[in-house]
């Protein structure tokens, strides 16, 4: 919500009273402090001004800087803040500094808490020549960002393009092509030019029986191979007969009698003995089981 400019102004003069009548309710509170820690007269007339003068500094500096410097400038505010709080609030705890009656340099009676109340106390001014000229010329040194005028310039650039997209003439079309017409001559008769002599009569042959073909089904061509269909004969089938286990375990005990233990393997029984992958793993469990039931007798 945008705000007059008689609006503004009055929330800027209502800002400048409510402050100029905290500063005077703070006068006095700082300027006993300051007659406490050993300020003269004069010294402790401006002590006010500056500790809540370089609250408001700081106040300005916040409204005018942006990003890191902006965060300084709060914390300074912040730390004047507390500190002259701090001052105001011994100010209310110890009457003896409405009358200036307090010993010179005695805050508090406990001497930790007096010598914190002391430092803070002395400090204030010469944080305020450091800070105060550190705000200032960060104030002085900055460079508003510019605002970009991109979306003004995209609504132009918006509106050039859609201009320029639409065509004020009318599309042109290409000329018509005349074809080059030729004159062709006309055709002339032969008998025109010269005589032809009579042909020589050929006799006519008459022309061979010719047998019609008939129509018969074909079969559409497969590319799938055939199966055989039909019994295998006898020729083709195996003429080794299928062999028992007990048959399978003789040969593999013979062909495997002087064989070592790492060589009886379900590979070398098979290509041996000429039998499936499963039933050469059967073998080799049942013969190394022998062996190894042999060597325990042994031993």
């Amino acid at each position: 919500m945008k705000l007059h400019h008689k609006g503004r102004t009055a929330l800027v003069l209502a800002l400048v009273a409510v402050v100029g009548m905290a500063f005077r309710v703070s006068w006095n509170a700082l300027r006993d402090i300051a007659g406490a820690v050993g300020a003269d007269e004069t010294a402790a007339m401006l002590y006010p001004f500056v500790v809540d003068g370089l609250m408001a500094l700081a106040l300005i500096a916040t409204l005018a800087l942006t990003g890191r410097d902006r965060t300084f400038a709060l914390r300074v505010l912040g730390a004047y803040t507390v500190a002259s709080l701090v001052l105001n609030y011994v100010h209310g705890l110890v009457p003896e500094l409405h009358g200036r009656t307090v010993d010179w340099g005695r805050l508090a009676d406990w001497d930790p808490a007096n010598w914190a109340l002391v430092l803070l106390a002395t400090s204030l001014p010469v944080g305020s020549i450091y800070f105060g000229s550190d705000l200032v010329a960060k104030v002085l040194h900055h460079r508003p960002a510019p605002i970009p005028a991109a979306s003004a310039n995209a609504e132009e650039s918006t509106e050039t393009e859609r201009k320029r997209s639409t065509a004020d003439l009318p599309v042109s079309t290409p000329a018509p092509i005349t074809p080059n017409a030729v004159a062709l001559p006309r055709p002339v008769a032969v008998g025109f030019l010269k005589s032809t002599l009579p042909a020589k009569p050929v006799p006519s042959i008459a022309p061979a029986p010719v047998a019609p073909i008939e129509r018969r089904a074909v079969a559409a061509e497969s590319t799938r191979p055939r199966r055989a269909t039909g019994r295998v004969p006898a020729v083709a089938k195996s003429t080794r007969p299928k062999r028992t286990p007990d048959q399978l375990l003789a040969e593999a005990r013979k062909a495997t009698a002087d064989w070592p233990d790492a060589k009886v393997t379900a590979e070398g029984i098979r290509r041996e003995v000429r039998t499936s992958p499963a039933n050469a793993r059967l073998l080799r469990d049942t013969l190394l089981a022998e062996r190894a039931a042999t060597a325990a007798e042994v031993a």
